[in-house]
C-alpha cells in the first residue's frame, strides 16, 4: 500500500479546503477541486448505497460515464456474493471496461438515500475503500491499484460537514496505509474514539 497515490477532488470548495488541511503533508496525498473525470486513476470509488443502484448523486455521474451496464454487473455481483445488499464497511472492485480508470470500488456510506451527519459513515466506508484496494492488490500483482481518485463520502445527500467526512477519511488513511494501531486498546479508549471521529 505504500505506493499507493490517493486523490481526493471534488467540486465542493469547502470540501476541497478541508481535505488539504486533514491530509497537510500527507505523502502520497494529492487534493484539487474540480469535476472528478478530468482526473484519471487506476480506480475511483464510489460512495455508494447498499443496493447498488447508481441512478442519484454522484453515481448518476458515474453511470452516465461508464454505462448504465456497470450497475447491472454490481448488482449481479452483490447478489452472488452478498445476498444483493453490500452493508456501510464493507467495499467491492468491479472493472469498469473504461481503459482510462479501470476500477470501481463500491463502497456504501448509506444503506439507502439519506442524511447521515452524525455518524462515522465515512470513516467505515474509506477504511473498507482502502482495505479492498489492499486485498486486490495482494490477489492480483499484475493488475495492482497504484492510484485511488475519490470524491467527499457522505458530503451531498448524506450532508455530513466536509470537516467531519476529511477527518474520518485521514483516519482511515493512517489505519489502514500508515499502520497506526487500531482498535483502541479500552472500551473507554474505543468511545473515545468514536466521538473524536464525529467530532
Amino acid at each position: 500500500m505504500s505506493q499507493l497515490t490517493l486523490k481526493l477532488r471534488d467540486l465542493n470548495s469547502s470540501m476541497v479546503m478541508a481535505w488539504r488541511r486533514a491530509f497537510l503533508h500527507c505523502e502520497g496525498v494529492e487534493v484539487s477541486g474540480g469535476d472528478i473525470f478530468d482526473e484519471r486513476a487506476d480506480a475511483i470509488v464510489s460512495p455508494a448505497n447498499s443496493f447498488g443502484y447508481m441512478d442519484g448523486g454522484i453515481d448518476l455521474v458515474y453511470s452516465q460515464y461508464f454505462g448504465w451496464d456497470l450497475q447491472r454487473r454490481l448488482q449481479e455481483l452483490l447478489r452472488q456474493e452478498h445476498h444483493g445488499e453490500l452493508p456501510v464497511g464493507s467495499a467491492v472492485i468491479i472493472e469498469t471496461r473504461h481503459a482510462e480508470i479501470p476500477w470501481l470500488v463500491s463502497a456504501p456510506t448509506m444503506r439507502i438515500p439519506m442524511a447521515v451527519p452524525d455518524t462515522v459513515n465515512a470513516w467505515l466506508a474509506f477504511r473498507a475503500t482502502l482495505r479492498a484496494v489492499l486485498a486486490h492488490n495482494a490477489a492480483n500483482p499484475s493488475k495492482p491499484i497504484r492510484s485511488l481518485l475519490c470524491p467527499g463520502l457522505c458530503t451531498a445527500v448524506g450532508r455530513m460537514p466536509p470537516e467531519r467526512a476529511a477527518r474520518q477519511m485521514r483516519h482511515a488513511w493512517n489505519v489502514v496505509v500508515l499502520g497506526e494501531p487500531w482498535p483502541p486498546a479500552t472500551p473507554g479508549k474505543t468511545l473515545q474514539s468514536h466521538f473524536d471521529l464525529i467530532g
